[in-house]
């Protein structure tokens, strides 16, 4: 059976495709960035600086293999300028403040960024005739966490304990509106656009170095010879690899384009149950790929609300699009730890170009 992503590869849909990704040169975005550039899709990226010297989209050199561009969402006259200089046909929109606990230190940029940064995209997707689909990707984190033990559907209702929570169920609200107001599928003729939101699970890959993320907490202590410090070893988490939402985006992105008023709604993409670990069972599994090292749960009773149990029902996205899970949690922990085993001595970008390879052959 040849899978969809297959298909997608051979038929060469992406290839001369005018993609815009805001947060290109983030985790997530230089992922979703070098894939598309494989698949012949000419890419743009709008987004901040990378994080440090040693993010993916810093050793992958795609600074040099797209038309980059250095900006902030919340300045919409330099992103409408540069969507105005690139008319792009899909976009899709990563750029976020996507931390939890940074939500309550910096309340205020959090919401300017996911919340005014998502009127300022979809403003700019709105006046820009070339534009065909927009996806904005936001988070499983999105829905009223009532810490039960069956997964989140997408009609489940939207909400958010914490400011990044609220500020992306506030994301998906916007998003709503704009679909119903300005991208309504029944006036599909009169403005030639399909809005889509995606929610993904707890995403980790190699070249993530983002702060209070378990992973790359775990490759610093581990490269440092420090134990891993766990502040909810018992919490409950959706693990994924990273390219495992990034090909549900990328299929809902085709779909959309070749039948744009059936599929402009919202979609999970999470992990099979088989992946749903505690944080301290993932970072055992971590430890025993990486070869040595060791963790102590720290709980702080003062520290800020986090969720205990999250989990997303993946049913839709399996039913409409075709699309599933293909890599166990084993399989994401070996090819992410293979990523900070070899960044310091690799070509990354083949690494990287590898393992999507190496993805895709298998989801068939």
């Amino acid at each position: 059976m040849v899978s969809k992503q297959q298909r997608t590869m051979v038929q060469n849909f992406w290839a001369g495709k005018k993609v815009l990704i805001t947060g290109h040169s983030g985790f997530k975005g230089s992922w979703l960035t070098l894939w598309l550039n494989m698949l012949g899709a000419i890419v743009s990226g709008f987004a901040l600086e990378p994080l440090t010297p040693n993010d993916n989209f810093v050793l992958t050199g795609l600074e040099t293999k797209i038309n980059h561009c250095i900006g902030d969402v919340r300045n919409y006259n330099s992103l409408h300028e540069f969507f105005r200089k690139v008319s792009p046909e899909i976009v899709f929109h990563l750029a976020a403040q996507p931390l939890v606990r940074e939500s309550y230190n910096d309340p205020k940029a959090t919401y300017d960024i996911n919340i005014g940064g998502t009127v300022n995209l979809l403003e700019c997707c709105r006046h820009t005739d070339a534009v065909k689909v927009i996806i904005n990707v936001t988070t499983d984190k999105c829905y009223e966490n009532k810490e039960w033990v069956w997964g989140y559907r997408e009609n489940d209702r939207l909400g958010g304990y914490d400011p990044y929570s609220s500020s992306k169920a506030c994301s998906e609200l916007v998003s709503e509106a704009y679909r119903k107001s300005f991208f309504n599928t029944e006036s599909y003729t009169q403005h030639g656009k399909s809005l889509a939101t995606a929610r993904a699970g707890n995403v980790f890959g190699g070249g993530d170095w983002q702060i209070d993320r378990i992973v790359p907490d775990c490759i610093r202590a581990l490269e440092e010879g420090k134990p891993i410090i766990v502040r909810s070893p018992q919490a409950i988490r959706p693990w994924q690899h990273v390219l495992e939402p990034l090909s549900g985006y990328l299929q809902l992105a085709e779909t959309m384009y070749n039948n744009p008023t059936a599929y402009a709604e919202a979609y999970n993409f999470g992990p099979t149950d088989s992946s749903l670990l505690s944080v301290g069972s993932l970072v055992d599994q971590i430890v025993k790929t990486w070869g040595e090292g060791s963790w102590q749960g720290h709980t702080n009773q003062d520290a800020p609300h986090e969720a205990h149990i999250l989990k997303l029902d993946i049913t839709k996205a399996k039913s409409h699009l075709g699309w599933s899970p293909t890599w166990d949690i084993k399989k994401a922990i070996t090819e992410t730890i293979t990523w900070y085993k070899q960044y310091k001595t690799t070509n990354i970008y083949n690494l990287c170009c590898n393992q999507i390879t190496d993805y895709v052959n298998n989801n068939s």
